[in-house]
């Protein structure tokens, strides 16, 4: 493989202009993923599925239209997706065995814009099953290894992706994140990923986590990448009832490298109790970094229901989760247990078989919660707390055109470390998880490294403020090299 084909290199910018210079060609540079997939796959189990005919087929279309010279800068670009969102004629498992055979008859809209702009997607990346946790060790599949250290978690439940692109199978992948999916893993792996608010990409033909807080955002490597896919991806979608007809601006034109007149406030509540030193050092660091390139930070901020946020997601996003997964009986959708002798056992014994722990153990919150006689002491008091930490983020915002934090209070752990300890496990989306409850958009960057793990750096904004936390992640980013690391793998 010649250097100028080595995927490990290649970031979405810089392989549009050699695919439009006629220097590669989206075949060649497909088959460079793939080849680096069968090489480092055995060792990290990103993929749930590869698509290695499918993407070589699109990426000959993708080659044509180079050549007439209709391209747009993701056409013929390698991409893995998270396997939670629909691809017609390709399997969307889920990473669960209740879908594990399921193939949809139509693209999510996400996949749809992607098709439409000819990228080549090479294959499904691996998940906590149904999204459910923080680690990806809850794939009913198989755990996906961190790069960096095969010994530890690459975080979750987007970690397939992340993986995939630290690993270079890919050049950039789509995660979904309910309470940290794509930034946790992001800051795990050393990659950039962004929720954006809630309702500016569509969730269409996303599987459903919980509703109200589940997002579709970029991971890749860096912050011009994000803002390139999230260009192609956002926009109103009338299939989405939840999708929000507001302008799409051109993500690419805010990234300037300095952020003079820029407000950031640092909320003290973020630097919890158990915070891994270094982790907190890091971030310190980076937030001075930010006021040498012209920001003016305040270190004294305070966000108290911060402390709630994590109760009360334990309680909304379980009850949306239970109500969800009602629809997998057996009946409509994938896995079905049919040796019984009535109806009713075949149900019970499609969900006892079908789901694994984790999502047995959150649909049975979920549904206490929702449940006669405690839907008011738990639900309706947890949609409370949400109503009292999104004023408490918009008084914040009317000082502050953004917030910063870690991303997580430690490195990436070892693999079954936490897998005992559910509530151990939850608290690794303290940081985040507070971001989707307020549907506001966050994007985790590569902030530092400590005993050769990474940590990543969350930028938060107001709704629709993409723009603003791409351009202080993008100067950060310019002026710091934590994101040209690539792993020994």
């Amino acid at each position: 493989m010649s250097v100028i084909l080595d995927p490990t290199r290649l970031t979405i910018h810089k392989a549009h202009e050699l695919l439009k210079t006629g220097q590669v060609s989206s075949v060649e540079l497909t088959r460079a993923c793939l080849e680096r997939i069968q090489q480092v796959e055995p060792k990290v189990s990103a993929l749930v599925t590869i698509t290695d005919k499918l993407a070589l087929s699109q990426a000959e279309q993708a080659d044509r239209l180079i050549a007439s010279g209709d391209s747009s800068p993701l056409t013929g670009i390698p991409v893995i997706i998270k396997d939670n969102m629909c691809t017609r004629g390709v399997r969307t498992t889920c990473s669960s065995r209740m879908l594990e055979d399921f193939v949809p008859p139509y693209d999510a809209t996400v996949v749809e814009k992607l098709n439409d702009a000819r990228t080549v997607i090479v294959g499904k990346a691996n998940m906590d099953e149904f999204a459910m946790g923080s680690s990806t060790e809850n794939s009913a599949l198989f755990p996906t290894h961190n790069p960096w250290n095969l010994e530890h978690v690459p975080g979750g439940s987007s970690g397939g992706s992340a993986v995939a692109v630290a690993a270079s199978e890919a050049i950039y992948a789509l995660g979904s994140d309910t309470g940290g999916s794509i930034r946790q893993p992001a800051g795990f792996c050393s990659v950039t990923g962004m929720k954006p608010t809630y309702g500016r990409v569509s969730r269409y033909g996303l599987v459903a986590f919980a509703s109200s807080l589940d997002q579709i955002g970029p991971l890749t490597r860096d912050v011009t990448d994000c803002a390139l896919v999230l260009n192609t991806i956002a926009g109103y979608d009338p299939r989405d009832s939840t999708s929000v007809p507001h302008p799409v601006p051109d993500y690419t034109r805010c990234l300037t490298s300095e952020l003079n007149g820029i407000r950031i406030g640092v909320p003290k509540e973020y630097f919890v109790e158990g915070m891994q030193a270094e982790v907190s050092a890091a971030i310190r660091a980076a937030v001075s970094k930010l006021e040498d390139l012209g920001a003016r930070a305040d270190w004294e901020v305070s966000l108290p229901h911060t402390s709630y946020a994590l109760a009360a997601y334990y309680v909304i996003a379980p009850s949306e989760a239970s109500a969800n997964l009602a629809r997998y009986d057996g009946v409509k959708y994938g896995f079905s247990y049919s040796d019984t002798d009535n109806m009713w056992e075949a149900l019970e014994k499609t969900r006892q078989y079908g789901f694994g722990p984790e999502v047995k153990r959150r649909i049975m919150l979920g549904t206490y919660a929702l449940s006669a006689g405690y839907y008011d002491a738990w639900y309706l008091k947890a949609q409370k707390v949400r109503t009292l930490i999104r004023r408490e983020f918009d008084q914040a915002f009317e000082k502050f055109d953004a917030l910063v934090t870690p991303t997580s209070p430690t490195v990436p752990f070892r693999i079954g470390d936490k897998a005992e300890d559910p509530l151990q496990m939850y608290l690794s989306d303290v940081c985040t998880l507070p971001i989707n409850i307020a549907g506001l958009p966050a994007i985790s960057i590569p902030a530092g490294f400590t005993g050769g793990l990474p940590i990543g750096m969350q930028i938060i904004g107001k709704p629709f403020s993409e723009e603003t936390i791409l351009k202080i992640a993008y100067a950060f980013e310019q002026a710091t090299d934590w994101h040209k690391q690539k792993p020994n793998i």
